[in-house]
């Protein structure tokens, strides 16, 4: 946004000021609120500063990509809606942090942990292509590495080129037993990582970096390809090991998914077969006797 503008931050301030006046003018303000608040003496939702700090934040959230976007984001971002907002995330709030919801999310915890870790089971069993770092620390050569359907053995191989979908497991020559696995280690601790010439790469490496500890000396280094599968994989890991799961990724999706499961359930929903297609729109009355005009 700020790279739109020759002057961006003077333009900013310049919107800034604006929104400060008009919300002034919603929220009748006066000079002895400002006052006020600095002696700490009032409290509650008619500060200005506080309500157009709220507005500024809000209309950043949405990542506009113009000043003019930013601007009009503002514009819908009136004191009123501020209001509303409040309200409503207030309301939502003292629903969702009531005692028998949080009882209900504690109980059906246990079971979307469980289906986040099946899932994440399922995709090592589908496996993925990782970069392999040779001595000049290039990622220029391939590897595969996937886990068996019974989740007891990892085959993984090197490739001479990234593949097009799966890799068959007769095809990877390589296999690390489940029970030989003595620890998951990530970033710094990784083996790969701890070499002066690792630690001084780009920091994004670093964070996609993991290693399977085996045996004494052991170790199978990793580069995922993306944040996304690093956390597929991490987490994959820690399942297999019987440790927790810890990814970003996880607590988004137990976040989703018990709210969407909570919401559900709220709504009595549960073994209700919900429709794909509307119902069908019934015929028209034979006459519309039922009408009555009360003028």
């Amino acid at each position: 946004m700020f790279f739109t503008h020759d002057r961006s931050f003077e333009e900013f301030f310049c919107i800034c000021i604006q929104l400060l006046n008009k919300t002034w003018k919603e929220m009748r303000a006066t000079s002895e609120d400002f006052n006020k608040a600095r002696k700490k003496e009032w409290e509650g939702n008619n500060w200005v500063m506080q309500v157009v700090k709220e507005q500024i934040m809000r209309a950043l959230t949405t990542k506009p990509s113009s000043l003019d976007q930013f601007k009009s984001k503002l514009q819908n971002l009136s004191y009123t809606e501020i209001l509303k907002i409040r309200q409503s995330e207030r309301m939502n709030q003292e629903d969702f942090q009531s005692r028998p919801i949080l009882e209900l999310k504690e109980k059906i915890q246990p079971e979307i942990l469980e289906l986040i870790k099946q899932q994440r089971l399922n995709r090592l069993v589908e496996g993925t292509c990782f970069r392999k770092l040779n001595s000049r620390r290039r990622q220029d050569k391939f590897w595969y590495c996937r886990l068996s359907p019974n989740h007891k053995v990892l085959h993984y191989g090197d490739l001479e080129e990234s593949p097009q979908g799966e890799v068959p497991h007769d095809s990877l020559q390589d296999k690390l037993p489940v029970a030989d696995i003595k620890a998951v280690v990530t970033g710094k601790d990784c083996p790969h990582m701890k070499e002066k010439g690792a630690l001084k790469q780009n920091k994004e490496v670093l964070e996609l970096a993991f290693s399977i500890l085996y045996d004494s000396s052991g170790q199978l280094n990793f580069i995922a390809p993306d944040k996304h599968e690093y956390c597929v994989w991490t987490d994959g890991l820690n399942a297999l090991l019987g440790k927790d799961m810890l990814s970003d990724l996880t607590r988004n999706d137990l976040d989703t998914l018990l709210s969407m499961e909570i919401k559900l359930r709220l709504l009595d929903l549960e073994n209700i077969q919900i429709p794909d297609a509307p119902p069908p729109i019934p015929k028209e009355p034979s006459n519309y006797d039922f009408v009555y005009d009360c003028n």
